[in-house]
């Protein structure tokens, strides 16, 4: 049973407070260039790392394979996403000029979060008064860009200041999709994007907007940051992010966007929305003075836990899975796993075990997109009541102390470990500047419109009516549209 317990310093009783419906779902992650292929990756335990593209730098000039050479990188792997240089521009109403000038994540965030608005019902401009109320919440933590764009100064115009700044990219989907709430980029390294889910959250909950999109995007451009890290032999040689193993080394980089839409779940029962899983609380902290900026704290992420599932007011004991940060670094591993195993024994039944995973371990890391990647990867889990395999474990490190912990890594797809109650996850994400988040996801269950089962409704017979609305900007794209339709159709992906 989800119950509540007492409170740590600094966090304040939540017990009146609703959750947080999540209602749409829209990514593009390495794989995967929808929600459903991206399910269908994990659930079949596949993996998404390949050699860096040529077109991104000169792979085979800086490429070492002994760690910290000088100028060089240590692996020459990473999950990427095909045709970054192929956009729509016209569907969002962007000029050429100014298409041109537009940095990869935001056109990412713009397909990512139309999908999502699309996946919630929402229609464009349809409802002015909900719209007044919508916030965007945007993490990123990239602008190379930016960079290769500002080279020449000869040739830098107006566009490309909205077009590459990190700045301007919540406000470009405020300004795409008509929303006028509160509209923020949030840069907290790798923490970015589940901080901005947070923050929308937190929005929501004020009152000061109705609906809120938020996420996260990542794109490798340019050689530097994989550079600096593989002098610190953070990277994995051979390119496999392996959480929890014995023989972790690093992780591999990765691209990615993905974008969930909110609601109070008041306002979603309201408006008759399909309820995916429901945000119950959570957390941000930073690790304070830990010797070092970039050194994780136990004893931080250890607080940011608690403070989350107090907040949520939830019983640790009660989680049932958590997504990890999860890089498959030797210094981060044990850091993050003993700091769950410690607070998720709170309230915890004799014999009871908490599994961990990490999607990481399928696609990489998407950097400014790996929160919002591992929330969805947590709501799929929810809705089909499945839990994928965390990946790339042979031998469960020896630095952590797993037969006094409760907590296990989830090393088979299956069901989802017995319990009372709704299921309930943590989702955490940190930020190598020491910037910590945690979200307490449940499942939404029992979260339909007043009157309303949570099966699906039937008619006579046995079978279902559906209604499908399908428009485009041209005909040719209108062909497209229906073509996905039927395959999704064929394939019973379509809801």
């Amino acid at each position: 049973m989800t119950r509540h317990h007492p409170l740590p310093d600094g966090a304040s009783p939540q017990a009146t407070r609703e959750p947080i419906a999540i209602v749409g779902l829209g990514c593009r992650l390495p794989g995967a260039d929808s929600v459903e292929a991206f399910w269908s990756l994990l659930v079949s335990g596949g993996q998404a790392i390949g050699e860096i593209p040529r077109d991104r730098f000169d792979v085979d000039a800086l490429f070492d394979a002994t760690p910290a050479t000088p100028g060089h990188i240590m692996s020459r792997w990473g999950g990427f996403l095909d045709g970054l240089d192929r956009f729509d521009a016209g569907f969002f109403g962007i000029a050429p000029r100014e298409a041109d000038r537009l940095d990869p994540q935001q056109r990412l965030l713009l397909e990512a979060g139309w999908h999502a608005l699309e996946d919630a019902g929402h229609v464009r401009r349809a409802d002015p008064a909900l719209d007044a109320r919508t916030g965007v919440f945007v993490g990123l933590w990239l602008s190379e860009y930016e960079a290769r764009l500002f080279r020449d100064p000869g040739a830098i115009d107006f566009h490309m200041t909205l077009g590459s700044g990190r700045y301007s990219a919540s406000g470009r989907l405020s300004y795409a999709f008509g929303f006028e709430g509160p509209s923020l980029t949030i840069d907290t390294a790798c923490s970015s994007s589940l901080v901005a889910v947070h923050l929308a959250c937190r929005s929501l909950w004020s009152g000061e907007c109705e609906m809120a999109i938020a996420g996260g995007a990542n794109a490798i451009l340019e050689p530097s940051i994989t550079i600096a890290y593989s002098q610190s032999r953070m990277m994995a040689p051979d390119g496999r992010c392996k959480f929890g193993d014995a023989r972790a080394d690093g992780y591999v980089r990765s691209d990615g966007a993905g974008v969930v839409v909110l609601k109070t779940l008041s306002r979603a029962r309201a408006d008759g929305d399909r309820i995916h899983a429901v945000i119950h609380g959570g957390a941000v902290n930073n690790d304070g003075d830990t010797g070092f900026l970039a050194t994780p704290s136990r004893a931080g992420q250890e607080t940011l836990l608690r403070r989350a599932y107090a907040d949520a007011g939830v019983s640790p004991g009660d989680v049932r899975y958590v997504e990890a940060h999860g890089t498959g670094t030797r210094a981060g591993d044990p850091v993050e796993l003993g700091a769950l195993g410690a607070v998720l024994a709170e309230g915890r039944a004799p014999g009871s075990r908490c599994r961990v995973g990490s999607v990481k371990t399928n696609i990489g890391h998407t950097e400014g997109a790996a929160g919002v990647a591992g929330l969805i990867k947590v709501v799929l889990s929810i809705a089909h009541q499945q839990l994928p395999a965390s990946l790339h474990v042979e031998t469960p490190t020896p630095e952590v102390p797993w037969a006094d912990l409760p907590i296990e890594l989830q090393r088979r797809t299956g069901p989802w470990p017995a319990g009372d109650g709704p299921l309930l996850a943590g989702v955490s994400a940190f930020g190598i500047a020491g910037t910590n988040a945690h979200l307490v996801v449940g499942s939404g269950l029992g979260s339909q419109p007043d009157g309303a089962d949570d099966d699906e409704s039937e008619i006579s017979g046995g079978l279902r009516a559906l209604l499908l609305p399908v428009s485009s900007h041209t005909p040719e794209t209108l062909d497209e549209r229906l073509g996905d339709f039927a395959a999704a159709a064929e394939a019973g992906t379509l809801a």
